[in-house]
């Protein structure tokens, strides 16, 4: 509701007040009617475009189709060439660029594609289209869309799991990915003592399940470059417990 501010004594103003905007000299002045600040649709869904995934899919050049029969309960895609024998440097790519579909199955058939190509594939296949993957994940991101979010950083987490190289040559990127992830990051919801039925489906939960794998796989610069980005993000790796920061990285790095 809007405030009213009117010093005239004995009320000498006119009946219809002067509406101001908020947080201005003009707030201050007699016979005036503020306005609050209007609200800043941060958390708004965004309309996705037409992924270049659609495109390509209908025209047939990509080559899957749905699974039918009694594989179809584990296996979504019916792959025609192998997965291991695709170029990943195109297809990989494309299905990354499908994680912004929201309708079926389009939807289904990028996330299901993108796991199956991430597990087919070997480390130096992927590691050679990572420059390539990013921008579709960060389109995919900024559409603010809680289901397609999820996707991409489960998609995003499968890729760090891949090999160890893969975290390490996503840190120049981390300016790219992760602003989205600040902006969701604290979306979490206390239950107490309850049980929580979503499953991990919950956004603040896997953007921290995220930012944590980040941590983990992307060398000893990851911390500083998630902390510049992230400022709310606290490590996962350094043991503070003893006032110092004793680093239990996986490798060790020779001095």
């Amino acid at each position: 509701m809007p405030s009213t501010s009117c010093w005239c004594q004995p009320r000498t103003c006119p009946g219809i007040l002067r509406r101001v905007p908020a947080f201005t000299v003009q707030a201050c002045q007699r016979c005036v009617v503020v306005w609050p600040p209007c609200p800043m649709p941060v958390f708004c869904i965004r309309p996705a475009r037409v992924s270049r995934f659609r495109g390509f899919f209908l025209r047939g050049d990509i080559p899957i189709s749905r699974e039918c029969g009694t594989r179809c309960v584990k296996h979504f895609i019916k792959w025609h060439t192998p997965p291991e024998q695709l170029n990943y440097q195109r297809f990989l790519p494309l299905f990354f660029d499908g994680l912004c579909e929201s309708t079926f199955p389009y939807r289904e058939f990028a996330r299901h594609g993108v796991s199956d190509l991430l597990i087919a594939g070997t480390e130096r296949q992927i590691f050679q289209t990572i420059p390539m993957l990013i921008l579709p994940m960060r389109e995919a991101l900024n559409t603010r869309n809680p289901d397609i979010i999820i996707a991409t950083l489960n998609a995003l987490q499968q890729l760090l799991r891949v090999g160890p190289s893969i975290g390490i040559a996503l840190v120049p990127y981390y300016r790219q990915l992760l602003p989205m992830l600040n902006l969701y990051k604290q979306r979490r919801v206390n239950i107490g003592d309850h049980i929580d039925f979503r499953g991990g489906r919950r956004i603040g939960d896997v953007v921290n399940a995220t930012l944590e794998l980040l941590e983990q796989c992307g060398g000893p610069d990851a911390y500083l470059n998630i902390k510049y980005m992230v400022p709310t993000y606290e490590s996962c790796v350094y043991n503070r417990s003893n006032g110092c920061k004793t680093c239990v990285y996986k490798y060790k790095i020779a001095t």
